[in-house]
């Protein structure tokens, strides 16, 4: 088998991984993302090369760099992957004492721990905020956030997924109306990008384009919902989790906890 072939997957972080916004056909409630996109693209590099593709995806909307460290992380090892992407710190930087520096160390002792047991890690960083007007003042701390991230890349021997650079994601239609989770094309999109990291040959990025949702998909993009209408729905509501110290993900498990073969379904 090549270098770019894994037979067992784990994706661990938040809301992100989890797949929030990209609704599975035909399940109410349930959704598909990124993560479990990208399983699908690496079990059929898998096929190719007379393998498959087993995959588990352990994250759970509202959780925390701690969440990943402290349960994700040992869970996934139990499971023995070969390979485990994180994508995690969006839900700590927005907390007003957020430390950029510790939460990096923290998330490093973690990534230390999967290279350890020899597993190949895909690591995140976090989404330039700078185009949703309400987050733009976390930028300076996501900003050195990343630069801890590529940190940890280099000296544990990680991939980044550099989400940070993707200029596509700058389109309003790469977002779900709350402005936060990415649509189902942004999923796509994701995805892509995710695979091209881990040099998946046949999984070029074609821009935009290539991630363009299918015409049943009908949700418009972050824009075209009113305002006062995203402050009642999304904002408010949001608000008042954080001063309760409360998440949408509290007493929530992993959608997926237990590896599965994909059969390239996505």
């Amino acid at each position: 088998m090549s270098r770019t072939t894994f037979t067992r997957y784990v994706a661990l972080g938040d809301s992100l991984t989890e797949g929030l916004c990209d609704p599975a056909p035909g399940a109410p409630d349930a959704y598909v993302g990124w993560a479990d996109r990208l399983a699908g693209i690496l079990d059929g590099d898998a096929r190719l090369a007379g393998a498959s593709l087993e995959f588990a995806n352990l994250a759970v909307r509202g959780r925390r760099i701690a969440d990943v460290v402290d349960g994700q992380i040992p869970h996934a090892l139990d499971l023995a992957p070969d390979l485990v992407s994180v994508m995690v710190g969006g839900n700590d930087l927005m907390s007003p004492a957020a430390d950029p520096d510790a939460l990096a160390a923290r998330l490093e002792g973690g990534i230390r721990r999967l290279r350890g047991a020899g597993t190949a890690v895909l690591l995140a960083n976090i989404f330039d905020p700078q185009f949703a007007f309400f987050l733009k003042p976390f930028r300076g701390r996501a900003a050195v956030f990343n630069a801890n991230i590529w940190s940890i890349a280099r000296d544990q021997h990680a991939t980044v997924l550099d989400v940070w650079g993707v200029r596509e994601f700058r389109d309003p239609a790469m977002w779900a109306s709350d402005r936060v989770h990415l649509s189902a094309r942004g999923h796509r999109l994701l995805a892509s990008h995710a695979a091209h990291a881990l040099g998946i040959p046949y999984a070029e990025i074609g821009g935009p384009e290539a991630a363009a949702p299918p015409a049943a998909e009908t949700a418009g993009p972050p824009d075209s919902v009113p305002l006062r209408t995203w402050l009642r729905v999304y904002a408010i509501p949001w608000v008042a989790r954080r001063l309760r110290h409360v998440s949408t993900g509290d007493g929530m498990g992993p959608k997926l906890p237990v590896p599965r073969r994909v059969g390239g379904q996505h």
